[in-house]
């Protein structure tokens, strides 16, 4: 988890649920609304300008039960979600960073530590940690899908110097419209990922799931969990671009690709 931005300037502020809820819904683009306290779940839906874009500010230490952006040119930064309803912070739009924040043991629903949705999404320096999954479903650290219009496919997404701890699932799956799982929308494109010097520490049978996700670059990550591979790339998730990566000894096999993903593909072989 990086430093915080420090809470100066700040155009509106906030110490409980109900003057956090005003302060988002009067936000503004420009405005840095500075949190401190236990202000509630965190729900922002103004949206600011690519120059101009919506500031929370939590400086490391304000408690929510979790963020949902369902806005464009947002940042979060210093945001602290404990034990938040699942997902602990959602994210729906365009230009959208979450920085310097941190979820910890998100609960219901799947467990899902972050989903994101939408088009240049930044997720950097934050801390997931202890997702809990159940028997029918299954808690990742990082999530997207496509299934309707309301959840698009995702586009230009930066994943950089993040910690995953403790993941019961997978510490980050991306299904495109087209997924194996049948349920996406079949419209749009799902592309331009970017995960890179993250840490992973998860459980289940893979660290990274690619399904019908092009121009995939896994870089200079560390993957220490209990699993048999890193990285899979099945569904025509082509273009990849793996490398650096350090795989602890005990994993089978750094990666795995599937033979309708080889086109473009760079990198080590399974």
């Amino acid at each position: 988890m990086g430093t915080p931005i420090a809470q100066a300037d700040c155009t509106k502020q906030a110490a409980d649920p109900a003057s956090a809820q005003r302060a988002l819904a009067e936000a503004a683009p420009g405005d840095r609304v500075c949190l401190s306290g236990n202000v509630g779940r965190v729900e922002v839906r103004r949206s600011g300008t690519p120059t101009q874009p919506i500031s929370v500010l939590g400086g490391g230490k304000v408690v929510t039960e979790g963020v949902t952006v369902e806005a464009d040119n947002v940042l979060i930064d210093g945001v602290n979600a404990d034990k938040p309803k699942a997902p602990g912070m959602l994210l729906r739009g365009n230009n959208i960073t979450v920085q310097n924040s941190a979820i910890v043991s998100p609960r219901e629903g799947d467990g899902d530590g972050i989903r994101f949705f939408g088009t240049n999404i930044r997720i950097l320096h934050n801390l997931v940690r202890n997702t809990v999954g159940t028997k029918e479903r299954h808690a990742d650290a990082l999530q997207t899908f496509a299934t309707s219009e309301q959840y698009p496919a995702s586009r230009d997404i930066l994943i950089e110097a993040n910690r995953f701890e403790d993941i019961a699932n997978i510490c980050l799956i991306a299904e495109g419209p087209n997924s194996e799982a049948g349920d996406g929308s079949g419209e749009g494109t799902t592309t331009n990922i970017v995960f890179r010097n993250n840490f992973c520490q998860n459980g289940a049978g893979q660290a990274l799931l690619f399904d019908d996700v092009s121009n995939v670059t896994v870089q200079d990550n560390e993957i220490v969990g209990d699993v048999e591979n890193g990285i899979i790339l099945k569904n025509k998730s082509t273009g990849a671009r793996v490398g650096g990566n350090k795989i602890a000894p005990h994993i089978e096999s750094e990666i795995w690709v599937d033979d309708s993903s080889k086109s473009g593909y760079q990198g080590p072989r399974g």
